[in-house]
């Protein structure tokens, strides 16, 4: 059962370092239970969505679809949901114990978000990769047609980033001034088939982003919380000012389960009893699991 012990005794730094322990122990105890599911990238976003959404992001305490005067999220990465479900749950959108319905028939934790059954936080639904980024600029557009000066922020994969339909939504974001947007971008190197330079090679992302009229900064570490925040606090001073802002988030696939890490082969692969038992002794400061 979980227990509430975060206390405000405790910095934010290992607050947030002891909520991302909880977080990987969620991701891999909800994909081994059911043998399905992304424990790989999941995994290597816990420290940043964990720091997102307790840290960066204005949000209210009551989740409605409107979003109004509050920040906004959309995971396009949808395949990363354990780590979207954890962090939704610990943030408390929804109960705890929730977490162990997922993937399960009829339940609202399918494999990919989905908002058909009204999972609190989950705005769209994704999955089907490169579409995030385009409803993410239409939620910006709209909170600047209604002088709200929240932000919207939208996580996507590198492998992603081989869908068209990215550089159609980029394009089209620096040429409207959509300038209340931070895009993140997972540089983990990895897909489903293997390194993201081997599948299709993307060459200089900054560079062309760059050219595409983006301000671009990069977190050189994204798994480190302190570099996260120093970084992404900088990125919302580039807004307002005329052009959207990405961020290059360089993350470890698997980061916190040493025999994970580096590797696609855990891209969509479940753990089994023996290698969730080592992974969780890695991961062993916990908060109370559900």
């Amino acid at each position: 059962m979980y227990e509430n012990i975060i206390v405000l005794k405790m910095s934010d730094l290992d607050k947030l370092e002891k909520i991302t322990i909880q977080t990987r122990r969620d991701i891999l105890r909800m994909v081994h239970k059911v043998n399905s599911g992304h424990p790989g990238g999941s995994l290597g976003c816990s420290e940043f969505l964990v720091t997102l959404f307790n840290k960066i992001m204005k949000r209210n305490d009551n989740f409605s679809m409107d979003g109004i005067e509050e920040d906004l999220f959309f995971l396009s990465n949808g395949h990363i949901s354990p780590v979207f479900y954890s962090v939704l749950a610990r943030c408390g959108y929804f109960d705890i114990e929730e977490l162990n319905t997922f993937r399960l028939i009829n339940s609202r934790l399918q494999g990919h978000p989905t908002t058909h059954e009204g999972l609190p936080g989950v705005r769209i639904s994704s999955g089907s990769l490169g579409q995030g980024l385009s409803v993410a600029i239409g939620a910006a557009l709209s909170k600047k047609l209604n002088d709200d000066r929240s932000i919207v922020y939208c996580l996507m994969g590198d492998g992603e980033l081989q869908e068209g339909q990215n550089w159609e939504a980029i394009m089209y974001a620096s040429a409207k001034g959509v300038d209340n947007i931070i895009a993140i971008i997972d540089l983990n190197g990895q897909q489903i088939d293997g390194s993201t330079e081997d599948v299709l090679n993307m060459g200089d992302l900054k560079s062309k982003l760059k050219t595409f009229g983006w301000e671009v900064l990069e977190i050189e570490n994204g798994n480190d919380i302190q570099n996260i925040i120093t970084i992404m606090d900088k990125a919302k001073n580039y807004l307002f000012n005329k052009k959207p802002v990405f961020v290059l988030l360089k993350t470890i696939m698997g980061n916190g389960v040493d025999f994970m890490m580096h590797t696609h082969e855990w891209h969509g692969k479940a753990p089994n009893d023996e290698q969730l038992e080592l992974a969780l002794k890695q991961n062993s400061e916990t908060l109370g699991d559900y």
